[in-house]
């Protein structure tokens, strides 16, 4: 009974298949949202590129570490429960860390449907005066802002843009003006306290001219005065400090508490995907069924597509939640700590097998020898690596972009949605992909579908349009990946299939992406997103023009599949044909040789 429970294939891979389903759903239900999120807060393009990155960089070093720890001291099911329990509650503490003041400007229930490019530069400054004034004015101002804009108005009209210009000055100028009165009411307070110090309290000017006939008294009132204006100049000098001081304070608090939590969050997510995967593929190899594990890659890809989807119909169809302080965006945390519970239960049933035999660590370093040892696997990583680098800038800023044109939730959500769609769909395509063009002219053919994607992206005009070129995400994505897959099972050598693909995956995925979100803030700070599409457009078409170079240069090598010749059935191979197979497997070693 044992036994046949041990060889339950097919429990096995419905088993896996709802875990990723599930996982990926919970992380595509926050993700995706997760920059847009960074910008309600109040964080700069910079400092969320520095905090994607951050997030990149831990997953890259972190997830093989712990796959390998929980390997060496047999912990995977106790890792894999307690990084879902304790990653959906880090998540949550995300929404206690209060914004900076760009809710000024913005609603609490509808963040997604006003655009911040127009008035950034007034959240910038209200965010500055706000920290130095009293907390009324800035309220006041808040309060003025929000009943003169109105929800239905949209950036992409002009006239809007104009309005909200005006009114932005309009603000700015309140502000400085209250600026100036709160500073004039500091310096009289100031001098009221420093004249009342000792019980003694001193009039005005006027009353000590009447009052003071005497050349003594009289010099004596100079030099108090004289105190006094010097004492009143370092008051003031000490309050700028003090109000400077304060605006960096809070700025940096904000992103110093986002890093902090966003890398707890990571550390405790990171271990869960690879432990799985070598947990599963294991004991699926063990019952000689290793090549039905791909399958579950769909089910991943669908659970992402229910997860964003569904999150932004939810989040685009919800009113505040808890009073008005509380962002509709929070739904995407919930989301994310609900549906991560729901995968605990599966867990426990996971069919996780323990091959002390295979080295994980040094898998990857022959994997990279591997890679370093073959120019066309060199070029095959660093295509990867290019694409790894504008996805990042597309995930990061994408949502920016579409928010400025008008796009709510469901709208992102359903962009998102189709993208994936595309990507799952390559497969039933692949066939006829391979029979029409090699494995290196689809990451010549990938590589140009992302560079259309991303210039298309910079010309944005309304709500609905970054829907139509999603599709092309069934190259750019999955047919990328495809070519990937191809290139990785020409130059692994048995056993180190595996390692090879998670080598391409952390070159892309994680370093690749790490790189191109901090290169991509900076970017967006400075020049805007549009420009960061644009750039990134014609970085991946000079690829496109040196890759066919490169890959024609390159020394083409014949590998033999010796999984494929062991695997052969000798039993009916005639002896003449066998001897035909060892001159030909002599003849192909010779020439790898030379």
């Amino acid at each position: 009974m044992e036994r046949n429970k041990q060889i339950d294939v097919k429990g096995a891979l419905v088993l896996s298949s709802t875990f990723h389903f599930l996982y990926s759903c919970a992380r595509a239900c926050v993700l995706p949202f997760l920059t847009l999120y960074l910008r309600y807060l109040g964080l700069t393009p910079s400092m969320t590129g520095l905090l994607m990155t951050t997030k990149h960089l831990i997953s890259l070093v972190w997830s093989p570490l712990a796959s390998f720890l929980s390997k060496h001291y047999n912990k995977r099911r106790a890792v894999i429960t307690g990084s879902l329990v304790c990653s959906a509650g880090a998540a949550l503490i995300l929404l206690l860390i209060p914004s900076t003041g760009v809710e000024t400007l913005t609603s609490h229930c509808n963040i997604s449907h006003l655009s911040v490019s127009p008035t950034e530069e007034l959240s910038d400054y209200v965010r500055v005066v706000g920290s130095v004034m009293p907390t009324t004015h800035t309220t006041i101002v808040s309060q003025s802002a929000a009943h003169e804009s109105s929800p239905t108005e949209t950036t992409s009209d002009p006239v809007s843009s104009a309005v909200s210009m005006s009114q932005a000055t309009t603000y700015t100028l309140q502000l400085q003006h209250s600026n100036n009165v709160t500073t004039q009411w500091s310096q009289v307070n100031v001098s009221v306290a420093n004249h009342s110090k000792g019980g003694k309290i001193i009039g005005l000017e006027s009353h000590h001219s009447a009052s003071t006939t005497s050349p003594t008294v009289r010099r004596v009132s100079r030099s108090a005065e004289k105190e006094k204006q010097q004492q009143r100049e370092k008051d003031e000098a000490r309050l700028e400090f003090l109000g400077s001081l304060k605006v960096m304070d809070v700025q940096h608090q904000l992103f110093f508490m986002l890093l902090i939590v966003v890398s707890i969050w990571e550390l405790m997510a990171a271990p869960l995907e690879w432990t799985v995967d070598d947990g599963l593929y294991e004991y699926l190899d063990f019952v000689d069924a290793s090549d039905r594990y791909g399958s579950t890659g769909v089910w991943g890809l669908l659970g992402a597509v229910c997860g964003v989807s569904g999150a932004g119909l939810l989040v685009s169809h919800l009113d505040c939640l808890i009073g008005s302080h509380t962002p509709r965006s929070a739904v995407h945390f919930y989301s994310y700590a609900a549906v991560t519970t729901l995968a605990v239960p599966v867990v426990a049933f996971l069919p996780l097998y323990l091959n002390k035999k295979r080295s994980r660590s040094t898998g990857l370093f022959k994997a990279l020898q591997l890679v370093r040892g073959d120019f066309r696997a060199l070029l095959c990583a660093a295509t990867a690596f290019l694409m790894g680098l504008a996805g990042s800038a597309v995930d990061d800023f994408l949502l920016w972009q579409m928010q400025d044109h008008g796009s709510s939730e469901l709208h992102m959500g359903l962009s998102l949605a189709v993208a994936l769609l595309s990507r799952a769909a390559f497969p039933l395509l692949s066939g006829r992909v391979s029979k029409l063009l090699s494995p290196g002219r689809v990451l010549l053919v990938g590589t140009a579908c992302l560079a259309l994607q991303c210039l298309y992206y910079s010309f944005l005009w309304g709500p609905w349009a970054a829907i139509p070129v999603q599709v092309l995400s069934c190259f750019s994505s999955g047919a990328l990946w495809w070519a990937v897959q191809v290139q990785c099972e020409d130059v692994a050598t048995p056993g180190t299939e595996r390692s090879v693909r998670r080598v391409y995956q952390a070159l892309s995925l994680d370093l690749g992406a790490g790189l191109g979100s901090m290169a991509g803030g900076f970017v967006v700070h400075r020049f805007g997103v549009s420009v960061l599409f644009r750039g990134v457009a014609v970085m991946l078409l000079l690829w496109c023009l040196f890759l066919p170079l490169l890959q024609w240069k390159a020394p083409r090598q014949r590998r033999i599949n010796y999984s494929r010749l062991l695997a052969a059935d000798t039993s009916e191979v005639s002896e003449s044909e066998s001897e035909q197979e060892t001159d030909w497997l002599e003849k192909a070693m010779e020439d790898d040789k030379q």
